[in-house]
């Protein structure tokens, strides 16, 4: 047994999900997933509430649709994002290394943001969104690698455990981003997150070092020809994306809702044309086009799944902010502390939901985890249906509404998100593992940039109806995948013994 071998467990040999953390390599992953998502859990606080802000407040003054829809055009970006970042690690750097350009992208986004200066804002956005497009597909690529041999409930369990890196930064991010861009200054709650963010960079350089070979080299490299094509075909569509928006700005018609647009049709085609892409690979056999082919079946409740979640920064925080009563003590609550709901609960629950997938083992199915995900969702709007339906009456809410509906999505992402995960990274055909990887954050692009889009009715349509109709598309899509989960797991051949990842050796 090597000096690493013996500071590492595997999740067949763990006594109990606290194991993981003797493993440095678990340590480092957790550490910069961590503040990765300090970075994204951050500007979800943030980023709807600066938008809506008056300008003489230091903010962008949009209405509260547009802001909205400002707000999931920036969580379809992260999710769109993923796709190249997935190729990124696959077939040119390898994970590690898209992993740490990753980082440094996000902590140099995040200086970027937090200068005072309005036409800068933007860029810093872009750079944090390329950077968590990186980190993203990799980062889950990376950590599978650790245990090549796992079976599907261990699996689960340790990215259950792995989830709770996401849920401390998460849980502190809205409370001092909030706190510092609410009652301090927008740009300073911004770049908060910078300095989270270098830590993170400074440690993933440390704990590189004991990965041995894992992850160091791309596992499926792109030849000259194929770089150049990609690099030329990548360039001609920028080119021309840059080009509609200068004749755009130009003629003096550019406006959020174009640049939304474009996105949103984007996201769209990216996961049709993708799908595309795999199902013509010379390499893949029958049995691989038919894990591919039965994925639609995780891909499309993704999206469902992350649209109802991109209400939680949006159409929650306005709720937080308009309807509800946040006055303790003489002192308001930020609107944005609600956030830290989410996170809290999904902090609390974790362990005991990595417990749960390994008692469990393989008797109940990934696909009937993923239905569960989506029913509790649904009934958090159930929740929120109601909350409204007090608030239509002309009184502020009791906060309590909004910790239950919170509590709700919070068991909701605890089953989808490590479940979703598990099973991408186990179906992935050797090669493509963080391009698949990319695919599974494109269907959340799509329900991202759906929901943001969506989000512009609530000015429009009653709050009651609006948060009612989330919960029934969540409840019937829970349904529907619950009566597909044996033969899709079937399909995907979920549970069948795991051979060695081609990420590493």
């Amino acid at each position: 047994m090597t000096a690493l071998d013996s500071k590492t467990v595997r999740p067949e040999q763990a006594a109990s999900v606290w194991s993981f953390f003797r493993d440095r390599r678990f340590t480092t992953l957790f550490v910069t997933d961590l503040w990765e998502r300090f970075s994204f859990y951050g500007m979800q606080a943030l980023l709807f509430l600066y938008a809506v802000a008056p300008e003489e407040a230091g903010g962008l003054g949009l209405d509260a649709g547009t802001g909205g829809a400002v707000f999931g055009l920036y969580m379809s970006t992260v999710f769109i994002a993923s796709l190249p970042g997935g190729w990124v690690g696959d077939r040119l750097l390898g994970p590690r290394r898209a992993l740490l350009v990753g980082a440094v992208s996000i902590a140099l986004g995040h200086y970027v943001l937090a200068i005072p200066v309005r036409s800068t804002f933007y860029l810093g956005l872009l750079l944090v969104a390329i950077g968590t497009g990186l980190v993203k597909p990799n980062l889950p690529v990376l950590f599978s690698v650790l245990w090549p041999r796992a079976t599907s409930s261990q699996r689960e369990a340790a990215f259950s455990v792995f989830y709770m890196s996401i849920q401390v930064s998460a849980l502190i991010a809205p409370l001092v981003t909030g706190l510092l861009g609410e009652k301090v200054n927008w740009h300073l709650g911004f770049g908060a997150a910078a300095v989270g963010m270098t830590i993170g960079v400074l440690r993933l350089l440390i704990g590189l070092r004991d990965f041995g070979a894992d992850g160091l080299a791309p596992t499926s490299p792109a030849t000259d020809l194929e770089r150049r094509r990609v690099l030329r075909r990548a360039g001609l569509g920028l080119g021309a994306v840059a080009l509609l928006f200068a004749i755009d700005v130009a003629v003096g018609t550019f406006s959020v809702e174009h640049a939304l647009g474009l996105l949103g049709l984007g996201s769209l085609a990216a996961p049709v044309l993708y799908f595309r892409y795999l199902l013509r690979r010379p390499e893949f056999g029958p049995a691989e086009r038919a894990r591919v082919l039965g994925y639609v079946w995780v891909l499309i409740p993704s999206g469902v799944f992350w649209m109802l979640f991109s209400q939680l920064g949006s159409t929650f925080s306005l709720f937080a902010r308009e309807e509800t009563d946040r006055r303790v003590a003489g002192w308001e609550i930020p609107a944005s502390w609600f956030q830290s709901l989410h996170p809290l609960f999904l902090l609390l629950v974790a362990p005991l939901s990595a417990w749960l997938w390994v008692r469990l083992g393989n008797r109940t199915l990934a696909p009937i985890k993923l239905a569960g995900g989506l029913l509790t969702s649904g009934l958090g709007f159930v929740v929120m249906a109601g909350a409204a339906a007090v608030a239509a009456a002309g009184v502020q809410v009791s906060p309590w509404w909004l910790v239950a509906a919170f509590f709700a999505q919070a068991c909701g992402e605890l089953t989808f998100g490590p479940v979703g995960l598990s099973v991408t990274a186990e179906i992935a055909p050797p090669g493509y593992a963080s391009q698949m990887m990319g695919l599974y954050f494109l269907g959340a692009a799509c329900g991202a940039g759906l929901g943001g889009q969506l989000s512009r009715l609530i000015e429009v349509v009653p709050q009651p109806a609006y948060f009612g109709a989330f919960a029934v598309v969540g409840l019937l899509g829970g349904l529907l995948l619950a009566a597909r989960g044996d033969r899709l797991s079937r399909q995907l051949g979920l549970g069948e013994p795991v051979q060695p990842s081609a990420v590493g050796p």
